[in-house]
């Protein structure tokens, strides 16, 4: 009895006790907001912070300092984990609101909005007074690793690709308004995006000392600067360091809302099902090294955003091009403002272009750079500068279709094309460099150490390129003057580029090949097959005889299989003595023979339309050293065919590009989808998904049978085709021809296979859809004006018809089964 009343004592003492901790013990104030893709954690106990973020069930956010807002004032740091009191909570259905945020001098106020698509997360901002900030964070999101995410989209089309923050402290700034972060394992993507009327967003990505990704969101009333370099400012990547932007003032009340939302990463970059080689080699190509030239939101070039000096190529014709295969409307709509900056601000009074950008002036001609960072190198007069502007504009404007845009760079054009063309002193169609010989050991081109003068084959080969696509615009703008000019000095280059070298032009029968260059005193010079002088004259079309074609590309391949390389070099043999700088002796040597692969894409062209097996090889090979090293270096050298060079080329992504354009036959133009596949057997049964404006293609690749086709439509052919649609309207092209052939207007889907297309018959099998048959409206053109046609169905004579005297032939139809075979023939 005794016992058990210290027993009970005891108890109720401890009861007591509990009870009077459990009183005192705080309430832990955190809510969970989510949706059924996101889920945070909000902490709000004297702190504002997100300390827990997971994505797609991926958890990619787990710490006290997960994702908070800070500034920095005379480097003293103030932000939202320490408060002075707790923050007041108020939950409405799906918004939650978070008031009284305070932090030094700053003001804040969070909302969130939660919808099954998106979480907003909306920040209203205030400050007593205008205030100058070191750096701030508004907000900083704390991923758990630099290896969280591969990397992020900008909204611009680049890429922060974390594989490259290979130490401590890497940090990369830029200009956007969101990022796209993927993990290519998971598969799960994260899109973060800022709203801030009236200002402006920048973004910053370092990789800590702790090896975490932090992400900084910035808004400011002016463009933020860069701090470094001093006199120049324009450096956007560091290491070692985190300051990359240079301070800034804030001052009375902002806002902005930062919408997070969740994708998946295979669908929306998914790009299909490959055959014959490795599509998951070919996407992560596409998805990363391709995109690395793209240094911020006006500055697309080649070199990488991590290279040393950044520096940016405007005389390399394939910037553009990379969208074709990267295919990605970002990019295409990015790089269409950075050519519209290049116009503005890399041209000269008297038209000669820049060519080139970078970081600091240490590349630079004393004197010969501009204040937007834009300058002549310091190697001589890169004089493809001039004919590469204008090649990038015409291929943007066959991917974008935007004629007001192009119209808008008509003068541009005409200026760079104009400057380059009063180079012809001896009116022979080849434009002539600054230099008369190569004793003066100055270049004049991308192979900046090579000292080509006078007439240049390469410049040459690129200047023909360019006029014949710009005088095609300057068609379609009604400047038939300009149109014709151009053309015919295209014409004029091309005959004497292939005239014998004893005549003047380029072609050595002795060598088997295109030479580079001839001085001014008739001396020819790079006579060591330079490769992309030769596949750009036969991709170019400047050679057009097949005999030549034959002889140059199968002497090239002899060698490559005598070596072994798995890639094209920059020249089969070397230059000889004084061709080139000093340091490129002996043999092979960087531009004296080393595997450059930015020339991949003209290089899988020439031999597309030659032997597309191998074209083939060589794509396989590229893909193959992707595996192996990311395809991260400038060069690879040609005896040990190993890395080299912390010029990391976006151009290495170019024997892709080139399995795209030129193989599986993808050529998006101005009034039309454009397929010409070279397929091998082994690519047989590929089923590619592609965007083509605002629409999502799928080009199906079989031996002797191509189809494209979108919701709606889709035409199939045993030979190359043009296809567009418009709402209720196909358009059918038939083979190369910028000129519709047919039009169908139809409201159920229908599909289209062209048996024959020839000007006296034309066959094709239509197939509508299961529902009720609607009445086919066709129009077919470029027939014979006023002429009689008969109409068939499943061989069977229907009615006869007219052309009127545009030579178009209208036809409405109403089908009367599923399938039908419907021909058009001429009875004359």
């Amino acid at each position: 009895m005794h016992y058990r009343k210290i027993i009970g004592a005891i108890i109720g003492y401890l009861s007591c006790f509990l009870s009077v901790v459990s009183m005192s013990k705080p309430v832990l104030k955190v809510i969970d907001i989510h949706n059924a893709k996101i889920d945070m954690v909000l902490n709000y106990d004297k702190k504002a912070s997100i300390t827990s973020l997971i994505v797609g069930g991926q958890k990619v956010i787990n710490s006290a300092d997960g994702i908070f807002t800070s500034v920095t004032i005379d480097g003293t740091v103030y932000s939202s984990l320490h408060l002075t009191g707790s923050p007041v909570l108020i939950k409405t259905g799906n918004i939650i609101k978070l008031s009284g945020i305070h932090y030094g001098v700053i003001a804040e106020n969070w909302i969130f909005t939660i919808s099954g698509q998106s979480i907003k997360w909306s920040i209203e901002r205030s400050t007593a007074k205008n205030i100058k900030i070191d750096e701030a964070a508004l907000p900083e999101f704390n991923f758990d690793s630099i290896n969280t995410w591969d990397g992020a989209y900008q909204g611009y089309g680049g890429l922060a690709w974390f594989y490259l923050f290979n130490e401590k402290l890497c940090t990369y700034g830029i200009h956007t308004t969101s990022s796209n972060f993927w993990n290519s394992k998971t598969g799960n993507g994260l899109n973060i995006s800022v709203n801030a009327a009236g200002k402006n967003v920048a973004m910053k990505y370092t990789r800590t000392n702790e090896d975490k990704l932090a992400y900084a969101i910035t808004v400011s009333d002016k463009e933020l600067g860069f701090k470094l370099d001093s006199g120049t400012n324009r450096r956007r990547f560091l290491r070692g360091r985190t300051d990359v932007w240079a301070p800034f003032n804030i001052a009375g009340a902002s806002s902005e809302s930062i919408t997070l939302s969740y994708f998946n990463f295979n669908e929306k970059y998914g790009r299909g099902k490959f055959k014959g080689v490795d599509g998951a080699k070919v996407s992560a190509v596409l998805n990363t090294i391709a995109r690395i030239g793209v240094i911020d939101s006006l500055h697309f070039g080649g070199n990488s955003w991590a290279t040393p000096y950044g520096p940016i190529c405007l005389h390399e014709q394939y910037i553009a091009q990379l969208g074709l295969a990267i295919n990605d409307p970002d990019y295409l709509k990015g790089d269409q403002s950075c050519l519209d900056y290049y116009c503005d601000h890399a041209i000269k009074p008297d038209g000669r272009v820049y060519p080139r950008w970078a970081y600091t002036n240490e590349d630079a001609m004393p004197g010969k750079f501009n204040q937007y960072g834009f300058y002549e190198a310091q190697w001589g007069i890169l004089m493809d500068s001039n004919p590469d502007l204008v090649t990038n504009i015409t291929e943007m404007y066959d991917m974008t279709g935007d004629k007001n845009w192009v119209k808008g760079k008509q003068q541009s054009c005409e200026k760079a094309l104009d400057w380059i063309l009063k180079r012809d002193s001896n009116n022979n169609g080849l434009v002539e460099m600054m230099t008369d010989n190569s004793a003066q050991k100055r270049s004049s081109d991308w192979i900046d150490i090579v000292w080509a003068s006078y007439e240049n084959a390469f410049v040459n080969a690129k200047l023909y390129h360019a006029l014949i696509k710009w005088a095609a615009i300057e068609h379609q703008l009604n400047n038939e003057t300009k149109a014709t000019y151009y053309a015919g000095f295209a014409a004029k280059l091309k005959a004497s580029f292939n005239k014998p070298i004893e005549n003047g032009g380029f072609w050595d029968a002795e060598n088997g090949c295109y030479d580079y260059w001839r001085d001014k005193d008739q001396t020819i010079h790079g006579r060591n097959m330079v490769t992309p002088v030769n596949f750009m004259a036969i991709a170019y079309g400047i050679c057009d005889d097949d005999a030549r074609k034959k002889i140059i590309l199968d002497n090239i391949e002899a060698q490559m299989k005598k070596e072994n390389l798995f890639f094209w070099p920059l020249a089969m043999y070397g230059y000889a003595p004084g061709e080139a700088k000093q340091s490129q002796y002996p043999f092979p040597s960087y531009e004296n023979g080393d595997l450059f692969l930015s020339w991949g894409s003209i290089a899988v062209k020439a031999y597309a339309d030659y032997k597309p097996a191998l074209a083939v090889k060589y794509v396989k090979n590229v893909l193959e050293q992707y595996s192996k090293d990311g395809l991260a270096f400038q060069r690879y050298g040609r005896i040990k065919q190993d890395g080299l060079g912390d010029d990391i080329l976006s151009g290495n992504s170019l024997a892709i590009v080139g399995l795209y354009q030129a193989v599986y036959g993808i050529n998006p133009l101005y009034n039309r989808f454009y397929l010409d596949p070279h397929i091998t057997p082994e690519l047989a049964g590929t089923r590619l998904n592609y965007n083509f404006r605002g629409k999502r293609l799928i080009i199906s690749l079989d031996s002797g049978s191509y189809s494209v086709s979108d919701k709606i439509f889709k035409v199939a052919a045993n030979t190359s085709f043009g296809f567009n649609t418009i709402k209720d309207q196909l358009s059918y092209f038939n083979g190369s021809s910028a000129a519709v052939s047919l039009q169908v207007k139809s409201i159920t889907p229908l599909t289209i296979a062209i048996q024959n297309w020839s000007p006296g018959k034309m066959v094709w099998i239509q197939s509508i859809g299961k529902s009720a048959p609607s009445l086919l409206n066709y129009l077919i053109y470029q027939l014979k004006p006023n002429t009689d046609y008969s109409f068939f169905v499943d061989g069977k004579p229907v009615k006869k018809l007219r052309s009127n005297n545009r030579g178009e032939l209208i036809i409405s139809y109403h089908p009367k089964s599923v399938a039908e075979q419907i021909s058009i023939s001429n009875e004359n």
